[in-house]
């Protein structure tokens, strides 16, 4: 299957995953808008969200699938089997510990880490610490669903790991249809979401156990030991669960911050959910199918492979995410405004959250880059140097965050985490230069140029269609006519960027043939 085909199988489940996400997210802005009841449940639900990316995504991304896929090389399944049982028994043993210790421990930790400024309204501060509880074994189940959707990937079996997410949004919002069809208050409808969470991750780990069963592997549980692989694992794992998580670190952070202002947390979460989407379709299906590669092209000595890998990854990161950045920077408004602006939702809060966008619009690129760029790290087993930039930039948004956060509120805490993921993107991309790990190729810069050109271009003509169609985008229109004057505008970017991309030679149809063809 080609590099092309691959990022399209997952960004395809991904884009199903994030669609679902957006439906969600609207009847969220309906039923609870920014008020304190958003507030609370979101800041409950960043926890365990933290804890997933760092024990999970990242750290089994990071460092599970080379060593799989080692162990493949190696020893056959049979030996991927022994080493996947063997790391499963010391996962759950130690998330169950892990589980217990948070669980015991959550006022502190919301008093302390989740939401500090919530500790002056008791009703807010103890609801927080009960939705938390109920919500975090859902780190137990994500992590063990990391581990079973790192054997797929490895396996090339990649659609059951990339479809499980849509499970989580179709819990929550079923959750969330109950709780509007039976009229239930904020707070009990923050309670049917906390347990719709819990009840998503058992699912998810179901329906990713399947695929493992499908793709002809069993795993037993076996009692914890640490073998060499397993050490091993664990040495490479710290440092990536770090790393892995440093769009969680960085927001969890925000969020402390935002905790001081009523209706901050909400906003940031609700244009966090817009900018998720190319995120999500792009980056992850590039993070997912690029470390396997690289690890298998490393391990089999083809260097020349691995560097091509490296870059058309860039490539087809920059293709498609300049244009979004640029959409997301012009049609801020507009986009929140038909998504959101309904219910309880306002146009102060579009006006809030649309600004929030606009920012995050300017770091997509940036946050994008990291995904392609860190299984270049991965790879070759290196999680260290990654861990480090992701210090670097957790320092540069801590101190971004609070001192902007007085001067533009929110919009502050969105600058600090937009400059961090641009930062680190610099850092990892010159390291694996300097290391000779990534080919420059002026053939390339070439055509970003251009493709930043098609995207300015492009910019330009949406300011003016949707300055020219607003009467279609204000809430006074149908919702039908507002999403249809949305998608018009999109549909029309995407004639403009890729026409003129194509036209001025930022991309080719020769470039995309070569890595539809390629053979994975």
């Amino acid at each position: 299957m080609g590099l092309v085909k691959k990022f399209m199988t997952v960004g395809g489940a991904t884009l199903g995953s994030r669609v679902f996400g957006f439906a969600r997210e609207t009847l969220m802005a309906a039923a609870l808008g920014t008020g304190p009841m958003a507030d609370v449940f979101y800041a409950a639900f960043r926890f365990p969200n933290l804890f997933r990316r760092l024990f999970a995504e990242g750290a089994f991304n990071a460092a599970f699938v080379p060593l799989f896929a080692k162990e493949i090389e190696a020893n056959g399944v049979e030996g991927a089997k022994r080493f996947s049982e063997e790391v499963f028994g010391v996962l759950f043993s130690v998330l169950m510990l892990i589980t217990i210790a948070m669980e015991l421990a959550m006022p502190l930790l919301v008093e302390w880490v989740i939401a500090p400024g919530f500790s002056n309204d008791p009703e807010k501060f103890s609801l927080t610490v009960r939705l938390a509880a109920v919500m975090f074994p859902y780190l137990m189940c994500m992590s063990l669903t990391a581990m079973l959707s790192g054997m797929l990937n490895s396996l090339h079996h990649f659609f059951a790991a990339a479809i499980a997410p849509v499970f989580l949004n179709v819990m929550m919002i079923g959750a969330l249809f109950w709780a509007l069809y039976s009229g239930a208050d904020p707070a009990a409808t923050a309670w049917y979401l906390s347990w719709s969470v819990l009840g998503a991750g058992v699912l998810q780990m179901a329906v990713v156990y399947a695929g493992v069963r499908h793709a002809g592997m069993s795993i037993a549980f076996k009692f914890p030991r640490f073998t060499p692989n397993v050490k091993r694992l664990l040495i490479l794992a710290v440092p990536a669960a770090v790393t892995g998580g440093i769009t969680q670190i960085n927001q969890l952070i925000g969020q402390a911050i935002a905790s001081g202002k009523e209706g901050a947390i909400a906003a940031l979460q609700y244009a966090d959910r817009i900018y998720q989407l190319p995120l999500g379709v792009v980056g992850v299906a590039v993070g997912v199918v690029l470390l396997p590669e690289l690890a298998r092209a490393l391990k089999g000595g083809f260097m020349k492979e691995a560097g091509n890998l490296q870059n058309r990854s860039i490539e087809f990161v920059l293709f498609l995410t300049l244009p979004a950045a640029a959409a997301l920077w012009v049609l801020s408004d507009e986009i929140i405004r038909v998504l959101y602006e309904r219910g309880a939702f306002s146009e102060q809060n579009t006006a809030v959250v649309a600004a929030i966008l606009a920012i995050y619009g300017i770091g997509l690129p940036g946050f994008v880059m990291i995904k392609a760029l860190q299984p270049g790290f991965y790879a070759r087993e290196d999680t260290r140097t990654p861990m480090r930039f992701t210090g670097v930039s957790v320092v540069i948004n801590s101190l971004l965050a609070i001192s902007l956060f007085p001067l533009l509120a929110e919009r502050g805490i969105a600058v600090a985490e937009a400059a961090a993921g641009w930062i680190n993107t610099v850092l990892l991309f010159v390291t694996l230069h300097r290391r000779g790990h990534l080919a420059w190729e002026w053939a390339l810069f070439h055509r970003t140029m251009r493709l930043i050109v098609a995207a300015a271009i492009m910019a330009v003509a949406l300011a003016y269609l949707s300055d020219y169609w607003s009467g279609w985008l204000t809430p006074e229109s149908s919702l039908v006519h507002q999403m249809s004057a949305l998608a018009g505008l999109i549909a029309v970017a995407m004639v403009i960027y890729f026409g003129v991309a194509f036209a001025i030679g930022g991309a080719s149809l020769g470039m995309l043939r070569r890595n539809l063809q390629r053979k994975g």
